[in-house]
């Protein structure tokens, strides 16, 4: 039963019940009348986070989209009475984005990875639309305050971009959005997570039989269990908990 505003609550967050269609068509109103939106995702790591930080509550509250990136997501929202549509992740919709990009001649600036990786997984994304405009990348590990982060704002700021895309992982990367915001000249500014890790092949994606049952999270885990034992096999049944909690007591 979704309701008359289509945004779940997710411990007094909302989620919004948008396809990808939908959020493109956000993106083009935003390039249209140059009033900027920021775009984040829900997943069982952020609302956990969000759970326990004020901080991070009030930085994904005060988004202009939230969307669900992650089947688990679905299943709480479920239990809360919400039916959010399929989880749409960083790894499928870029390439959608870019063919969108390409065919409105949208410019697009790639903040994220390690050096060299963003480089490459721009190559790549240029040679899928010969016809994308890059304003620009840079790597994402760098000084996220003073001299070093005011030269990248002002190296986003000449780029003249429609699209921001900042890939620094969670919360650092919603943080980061959130305090720099006003400052740039851009009217989409999109946290996307690991995207340029996963275009440019430094991570690999699950087998298909896998990601078709929502079982993306046990393959991550399998392939780097040193960083995500504790998300997945803590962070995923704790999740589950707070649901019910939330469910019955309306209390986060």
């Amino acid at each position: 039963m979704n309701t008359i505003s289509d945004r779940a609550r997710i411990f007094d967050l909302p989620v919004d019940i948008v396809t990808f269609p939908d959020i493109l068509q956000r993106v083009d109103k935003a390039i249209k009348t140059g009033d900027q939106i920021k775009i984040m995702y829900a997943n069982i790591h952020t609302l956990n986070l969000a759970y326990l930080s004020a901080r991070y509550h009030d930085i994904l509250g005060s988004a202009d989209l939230v969307y669900c990136d992650g089947a688990g997501v679905r299943w709480g929202a479920r239990l809360l009475g919400y039916r959010l549509e399929p989880r749409m992740t960083g790894a499928d919709w870029i390439w959608d984005l870019c063919a969108r990009a390409e065919k409105k001649e949208y410019s697009i600036f790639f903040l994220g990875a390690e050096e060299g990786v963003s480089q490459q997984a721009t190559g790549k994304l240029r040679d899928a639309f010969p016809g994308l405009r890059v304003a620009g990348y840079h790597h994402g590990f760098f000084a996220k305050e003073g001299e070093e982060n005011n030269d990248v704002v002002e190296l986003i700021n000449r780029s003249d971009a429609d699209i921001l895309l900042v890939g620094f992982g969670s919360p650092l990367q919603e943080e980061w959005i959130d305090e720099n915001a006003q400052r740039l000249r851009v009217p989409v500014i999109w946290g996307m997570g690991a995207v340029m890790d996963y275009v440019a092949g430094k991570v690999p994606r699950a087998p298909r039989w896998m990601l078709d049952h929502s079982l993306e999270w046990l393959y991550r885990l399998l392939v780097e269990p040193g960083r995500l034992w504790k998300r997945y096999l803590i962070g995923n049944p704790l999740f589950f908990f707070r649901i019910i909690k939330y469910k019955f007591t309306g209390r986060f």
